[in-house]
């Protein structure tokens, strides 16, 4: 079953990784900072391991370099490497770049040492004739110890991650930025699963017995890890489309909410109304619906009664509204209400001074109001219960000509 699982996941995270490195190694060809050159090497090192770590690669490359079980210390070096980029990236996202190296070179040196005592312990237990099998066993003196050098610098650098992540991310300049480097810090519990389990193997074999229980849940930790630090890692590139894409939809949901509001107001006030090319795109349209709204707003004001927005704030506030829900209520009060007088021919005998009970600084604060006060004319029931309140019989009974 692990064989399987390992022939599934493995290659997948090899491709994801593969296509994450090929992206991102265009981005060389303009800028070749260290932090660049660190994020390529932070996707080209998975690709090689997970490579190297599928079941049929990982035998193949063993018995082609002629060292049993090379592949082992072939891919856990390159996650020592692989840790040293991360690491890399995020001091020099972080700091100026002398401080950035200045900070880095205590890490790189202990992972070189790392590096090193792995390789000294691997051939001392390769000339012994260890087998790999004899991780778990207690009568193999070196592949123990040189597991546990590696999962004690494993964990150790991916706790490191994670607090630069998290630090970073408190300061990166864009959305995307900090949510990807928190996504790659939350992956910490997953590295820490996957190091648990290869440390239980060794505790394992001092009773006697295996870590076959517990074996299949390493490549699920190492996948999610992996997975989770590469969809981190590339979230500021791919997270920019996101928005793009959902500003889109929401520009054409904001339309469709916007525009029985729009034809009811304008069906009484056609003025505003400015014909536009049928070639004109979705944000041209929604942002001239926005304007002949406001215009057919103070079209209608002459037919406002203060009265109406008296009850409106009145009704609104008993219900605990507050700010633009507030507003938008009595802007909706004042529309229906100067609709229905228009309708009848019937001026109020002192009108509104302003249609507005609120005054967006930009345009996109404008949309939103205006969607608030598209959804509360059609739907809220405090402007019906206005409309109760202030029926046209309080109105002045001055017929317009």
């Amino acid at each position: 079953m692990n064989n399987t699982l390992n022939s599934v996941m493995y290659p997948t995270c090899a491709a994801v990784n593969l296509l994450a490195f090929l992206y991102k190694a265009r981005v060389l060809r303009v800028d070749r900072s260290p932090a660049q050159w660190a994020l390529a090497g932070n996707f080209f090192i998975p690709f090689l391991i997970f490579t190297v770590s599928t079941p049929a690669v990982w035998v193949a490359t063993s018995e082609a370099v002629g060292i049993r079980n090379f592949s082992g210390l072939f891919t856990q070096s390159c996650v020592m490497l692989l840790t040293a980029c991360q690491q890399l990236v995020l001091l020099h996202l972080t700091y100026e770049r002398n401080v950035a190296w200045r900070k880095a070179t205590p890490r790189l040196i202990g992972i070189g040492a790392t590096i090193i005592v792995m390789v000294t312990l691997f051939s001392v237990a390769t000339e012994l004739h260890e087998r790999p099998t004899d991780f778990a066993l207690s009568r193999a003196q070196f592949y123990p110890a040189y597991l546990s050098v590696y999962l004690i610098a494993y964990a150790w650098n991916q706790i490191d991650v994670c607090i630069l992540c998290w630090r970073y991310a408190n300061i990166a300049p864009t959305p995307w930025l900090r949510r990807g480097l928190r996504l790659v810090a939350l992956t910490l519990p997953a590295g820490l699963l996957y190091a648990g389990c290869r440390a239980a193997d060794i505790v394992a074999g001092q009773f006697g017995t295996t870590g076959h229980a517990w074996e299949p849940i390493v490549p699920i930790a190492v996948t999610v890890n992996t997975i989770g630090k590469t969809a981190g890692w590339t979230m500021p590139d791919w997270g920019r489309s996101l928005s793009a894409l959902w500003a889109r939809i929401d520009l054409r949901r904001a339309h469709g909410e916007l525009r029985p509001l729009h034809r009811v107001l304008t069906a009484q006030v056609p003025e505003p109304v400015l014909e536009l090319e049928p070639d004109a795109d979705r944000r041209t349209r929604v942002y001239r619906t926005v304007i002949e709204i406001r215009d057919a707003q103070w079209a209608l004001r002459t037919w406002m009664d203060p009265a109406v927005a008296e009850t409106a704030v009145a009704r609104a506030a008993d219900a605990g509204l507050t700010g633009d829900d507030l507003a938008a209520t009595v802007e909706a009060a004042l529309l229906a209400a100067a609709l229905r007088a228009k309708e009848h021919g019937l001026r109020p005998a002192e009108h509104a001074s302003t249609p507005l009970a609120a005054e967006p600084q930009d345009l996109a604060a404008e949309l939103s109001f205006q969607r608030t006060l598209a959804r509360a004319f059609a739907t809220s029931p405090i402007v019906a219960d206005t409309l109760a309140r202030t029926p046209l019989s309080h109105a002045s009974s001055e017929q317009t000509a």
